[in-house]
C-alpha cells in the first residue's frame, strides 16, 4: 500500500511537468561512452518516453570512443590539442565510420517495438540529415586541426519539419562544406549550436560523470551562468567530463536557452528524474536564479494558501481566508521555486507609528534545513529598517523559541500598539514578542 501511495504522490506531482513540456523542444547530447555501454537501451526507452508524451526531441550523439578504438586498431596515434581531436585523414575516415554505426545503432534501438518492452504499441519514427553545415577550424596556436572543424549553420527549418511531423531528428557530429568537405565536430558543440538555432526550450548535456564542487565533493544542484563561470574561472584543473558541459551550458545560456541541464547518464531514470521531479537529480544551469525570494503578487495566492493550509490546522498558524491575503499581498514575502511557493512571510508594517509585525512565517516540509525560514526573516526585518520603523512584534503559539533564538523578547498584551492589540485573539493565548529594529 505504501508503494502504491509512493507511485500515486509521485504521478500526480509528475502532472505539472508532463503538461509544461509538451510540444516543446528538448535537444540532447550524449557521448559515445553513453552508446557503448550496457544500458544505452535504457536511455533510448526514456527517449521514446519522451517523445510519447508530446516532446520535440533532438538527439545528438558522440563518437570519440569509436574512433579511438578504430584508430587502435590501425596501430595509429589519436592525436588532441586542447582537448579537441586533430583530424587527420585516417581519423576522418574513422569518425565517417563511426558516426554511420552509431545512428544506425540508435535508430535500430528506437525502431524497437517488443511486447515486453517500455516501447510496446509505440510506433517511432526517426530522421537523420546534413542538417549542420561546418567549416574547418585551421590552425590555431601553430596545430593544424586538419579535418576538424566547427559548426558554420545549422539548417533549423529542416529540423522543425522533421519535429512536426513528431520525428525524432537524430544528428551525428559531422558537417559538410558547401563544397562537399567533411568535418569531425564536437558533440557537445553541435548540441549547442542545434539548441540555440531551434530556439529549443531545453539543452540536455548527459554528462561521464555528476557535477560537483571541486572544494568539498558536494553536487551541484543549480548555477546562474555567472556562477558557473565563476566555477571554472577559480577550478582551471576541474574535469574535462565536466568543464565542457559547463562551458557548452554557459554558451546556451546566454544565447537564450532558458535551462540546460547536466545530467550524469551512469544514473538509471536520472533523465525522468530530472525533468519530472521538482527537485531533479542534476545541475540546472541558467541565466537568472533557480529559486527565488521576491514580493508576492495576486498570482501567488493559491500557492500561499497551500503553503500555510496544514499549519493552519494544526494550529501553528491563524487561518486567514483567501479575501485578507488578497488585501494584504503587498505585506508577503514569497520564496518560488520552479513555479512553487515553498516559502513566505508577511510584514504588516505601520509606518505612521512605526511599528511592525512578522506573521505567517512558513516553509514548505520539504525545503526546511536550508535557512530558508532566515532568509525570510532577514529580508522581513531589512524591509523594517528601510520603513524606518522602530519595533517588531511577533504573535506565535509555537515558534517562540525560534524567534527568541533572533533576538525577540516576551512582553504581554499592554506593549502592543493599539491597532494589534485589536487584533490579539485570547481564545489562541498567542505569547507576544518584540524586538528593536536594528
Amino acid at each position: 500500500m505504501a508503494l502504491q501511495n509512493s507511485f500515486v504522490s509521485w504521478f500526480r506531482n509528475s502532472s505539472p511537468y508532463i503538461h509544461a513540456h509538451r510540444n516543446k523542444t528538448f535537444v540532447i547530447s550524449f557521448g559515445g561512452e553513453a552508446v557503448l555501454a550496457a544500458d544505452f537501451d535504457h536511455h533510448v526507452h526514456d527517449f521514446a518516453l519522451l517523445s510519447s508524451l508530446g516532446i520535440r526531441l533532438v538527439l545528438v550523439h558522440g563518437i570519440r570512443p569509436h574512433i579511438d578504438q578504430r584508430l587502435n586498431k590501425l596501430n595509429h596515434p589519436a592525436l588532441f590539442h586542447n582537448n579537441l581531436r586533430i583530424t587527420d585523414d585516417l581519423a576522418l575516415q574513422c569518425a565517417k565510420e563511426a558516426a554511420g554505426l552509431v545512428r544506425v545503432e540508435i535508430e535500430a534501438l528506437l525502431s524497437m517495438g517488443l511486447a515486453n518492452s517500455p516501447m510496446a504499441g509505440y510506433e517511432l519514427k526517426v530522421a537523420s540529415g546534413n542538417f549542420v553545415t561546418a567549416k574547418p577550424m585551421g590552425v590555431i596556436d601553430g596545430i593544424d586541426y586538419c579535418h576538424t572543424g566547427e559548426v558554420r549553420r545549422v539548417d533549423s527549418a529542416a529540423i522543425h519539419q522533421q519535429l512536426d511531423q513528431n520525428i525524432i531528428v537524430v544528428i551525428s557530429p559531422i558537417g559538410y562544406s558547401p563544397s562537399g568537405e567533411i568535418f569531425n565536430l564536437s558533440g557537445e558543440q553541435v548540441a549547442t549550436d542545434v539548441a540555440i538555432a531551434l530556439n529549443a526550450e531545453k539543452l540536455i548535456l548527459l554528462t561521464e560523470k555528476s557535477c560537483s564542487n571541486p572544494s568539498n565533493g558536494e553536487p551541484i544542484r543549480q548555477m546562474t551562468t555567472t556562477e558557473a563561470h565563476a566555477l571554472l574561472q577559480q577550478h582551471p584543473d576541474i574535469s574535462e567530463l565536466i568543464h565542457l558541459p559547463i562551458k557548452a551550458a554557459i554558451q546556451g545560456c546566454q544565447a537564450g536557452i532558458s535551462r540546460v541541464h547536466l545530467i550524469d547518464r551512469t544514473q538509471d531514470g536520472a533523465l525522468l528524474l530530472e525533468l519530472f521531479t521538482r527537485d531533479g537529480i542534476g545541475t540546472l544551469i541558467s541565466c537568472t536564479p533557480f529559486e527565488e525570494l521576491r514580493t508576492a503578487t495576486l498570482n501567488d495566492i493559491g500557492g500561499i494558501l497551500e503553503l500555510i493550509k496544514p499549519l493552519e490546522q494544526q494550529g501553528i498558524l491563524a487561518k486567514r481566508s483567501r479575501e485578507k491575503i488578497e488585501m494584504e499581498i503587498s505585506d508577503y514575502i514569497v520564496i518560488e521555486r520552479d513555479g512553487l511557493i515553498i516559502g513566505c512571510t508577511a510584514l504588516h508594517a505601520n509606518p505612521q507609528e512605526q511599528f511592525g509585525a512578522i506573521a505567517c512565517l512558513a516553509v514548505h516540509p520539504d525545503y526546511r534545513g536550508g535557512s530558508r525560514g532566515q532568509r525570510l526573516f532577514d529580508h522581513a526585518c531589512l524591509t523594517a529598517k528601510k520603513l524606518k520603523l522602530n519595533v517588531l512584534f511577533v504573535l506565535s503559539t509555537q515558534t517562540t523559541h525560534w524567534f527568541i533564538e533572533r533576538g525577540f523578547i516576551l512582553s504581554d498584551i499592554n506593549s502592543l500598539p493599539e491597532p494589534l492589540k485589536k487584533l490579539y485573539n485570547p481564545q489562541r493565548n498567542s505569547k507576544i514578542l518584540r524586538r528593536a529594529v536594528e
